[in-house]
């Protein structure tokens, strides 16, 4: 049995909503596993609130927490220091609180990539459609295009997430030799032709999220081709209405739980100094 104490160390989950996740879940049951006294708990921040959270949790001595939407690109500014990706990606989703110094970093992309290898799929060399540009996406946007995807094209919507998307297009397009794009989403037919060429197509906003169950970003299932990979970075509800239509479709599909267990288990390591026990987390709460 665990006992918390006056040595236990907190770390947390902000964001809006929360309650769906199964993070505090995870770390804590890996903590228990390697005897560490630390506890992982979810609090609920609107990206209004953040800054007073943050705040709080660091004066209250708080080893760290992760960051979901919407608070990952705020999360970014209130950060004393961001590693070189979370920098790059403009978003930060794994804080570690240093004597009341904050260290950002992004450990998304690294989680979607490792995720996508995890289902037995390979996307080096191939083409993906992106939707989205929030942390989330950019972070999926940077890592995909450094391992080797041979060309994305990113949909998102004409708002303030555009101006960073660009910026973020044209620099990838120089640094590496990744063919990135830049459309609307709002434009369905230049969605389908893209999709048409696309080897996988990859939700990265939160439409369809619990409790929106019954929304999807794209809606038409003629959209879909066989054999093209659908995947969803939501993980609550675990097939969204998105699966729902690929599969309908004939697409093989797979939704964030295995991004979720490999961006905590690099936030656990620069938490703690350790690795997670993935092998026993993956068999207790993923493998159901």
């Amino acid at each position: 049995m665990r006992i918390i104490n006056g040595h236990t160390k907190l770390t947390a989950l902000l964001g809006h909503p929360v309650s769906h996740s199964i993070s505090p879940l995870m770390h804590n049951e890996a903590f228990e596993q390697l005897g560490i006294n630390y506890v992982y708990l979810s609090f609920d921040a609107k990206e209004e609130e953040l800054e007073q959270t943050v705040d709080a949790l660091k004066h209250l001595g708080a080893r760290g927490w992760n960051c979901t939407m919407p608070d990952k690109i705020r999360m970014c500014e209130l950060c004393d220091f961001l590693s070189p990706a979370a920098k790059l990606i403009g978003a930060v989703n794994t804080v570690v609180n240093e004597d009341g110094k904050l260290y950002g970093y992004n450990t998304d992309g690294i989680g979607y990539m490792l995720s996508i290898q995890e289902a037995g799929f390979d996307i080096i060399g191939k083409k993906m459609t992106l939707l989205g540009a929030g942390g989330a996406a950019m972070a999926i946007l940077v890592q995909a295009a450094l391992d080797g995807v041979r060309e994305i094209s990113l949909f998102c919507r004409h708002g303030k997430s555009w101006k960073h998307a660009e910026e973020m297009t044209a620099r990838l397009n120089e640094e590496t030799m990744c063919h990135v794009q830049l459309f609307d989403i709002a434009d369905k037919e230049l969605l389908k032709r893209e999709l048409d060429t696309s080897d996988i197509v990859t939700n990265a906003t939160n439409v369809g999220m619990s409790p929106n169950e019954d929304a999807s970003v794209i809606e038409d299932k003629s959209m879909f081709h066989q054999g093209m990979i659908v995947s969803d970075v939501i993980y609550s509800p675990r097939e969204t209405k998105l699966m729902k239509l690929a599969k309908e479709a004939g697409c093989p599909t797979l939704n964030g739980l295995y991004m979720l267990l490999y961006q905590g288990a690099e936030a656990f390591r620069l938490w703690t100094g350790k690795d997670m026990p993935v092998a026993h987390i993956k068999e207790k709460y993923f493998e159901q």
